[in-house]
């Protein structure tokens, strides 16, 4: 299989899901900013995945966050990956195929980032008393409304990681990212448009690097690492699945 007969030449000659995932996520880019400005409503906190004991959580969160976007460059970087890598695997997939994988990688850093933040939520709240917990459950959203936190460290911490939402397709586009390494290993890419790197090695040290900094766990960073790396991680695992399906049939 040649990278030269899928890769895309075009803006015009998109498939189907790549399309239509561009158009949706473009929409509700700027549909959030228009409907916050006219109507004061915040879509990132409706349609953003919060932590399952926020009350702001809602189970469809898992699958609508994908579609939300902080910035201008968060989604062009996003969504000029989905198109750069996302055109190839969907014209060798086919639409069905892509579209499972795009929505099960997604779905899959969303319980990854959950789960992380889980440990985080009660790795703090260890040294923190029943009264001080409640509070944040409480009064903390409100706070972080009016752009105040606690002065307190823990209380703080425990606060954003309960009280703010996820939100960005970076987790289905690290997923769609790992199965074009998986794929094309020894396919040139070319970072800043400068640099050739054989696609294998840029999908390990990107990983790498996102690993670390999950587990730096910088106090600045306002990066989900850990929904990268669970994009990835589930992308591998159906990739894995997909292979053994079509080698047992081969057999069979």
């Amino acid at each position: 299989m040649s990278y030269e007969q899928f890769r895309p030449t075009s803006f015009k000659l998109l498939p189907l899901v790549v399309k239509n995932l561009l158009i949706i996520n473009g929409l509700f880019y700027l549909g959030s900013m228009a409907i916050g400005k006219a109507f004061k409503i915040d879509l990132d906190d409706i349609f953003g995945l919060h932590y399952v004991s926020c009350a702001q959580f809602r189970p469809y969160q898992f699958i609508t966050y994908m579609f939300m976007h902080g910035s201008f460059m968060h989604i062009f970087f996003n969504m000029f990956a989905l198109w750069m890598f996302g055109y190839v695997l969907e014209n060798v997939w086919g639409p069905k195929r892509f579209l499972l994988y795009y929505l099960v990688t997604g779905v899959g850093a969303a319980v990854v980032q959950i789960f992380i933040t889980y440990l985080r939520i009660r790795n703090i709240e260890a040294g923190l008393s029943p009264e001080a917990i409640q509070m944040v459950y409480s009064n903390g959203a409100d706070l972080l409304k009016t752009n105040i936190n606690y002065k307190d460290t823990a209380l703080g911490s425990l606060n954003i990681l309960i009280n703010t939402s996820i939100i960005g397709a970076s987790g289905a586009v690290f997923g769609i990212l790992l199965a074009f390494g998986m794929m094309f290993p020894n396919t040139l890419i070319y970072i800043y448009f400068a640099i050739p790197m054989k696609a294998k090695w840029f999908v390990i040290i990107y990983g790498a690097l996102e690993l670390y900094s999950g587990f730096a766990n910088s106090a600045n960073d306002n990066v989900a690492h850990f929904a990268h790396l669970g994009g990835m991680l589930f992308g591998f695992f159906l990739i894995i699945y997909w292979r053994k399906v079509m080698k047992r049939n081969n057999f069979s």
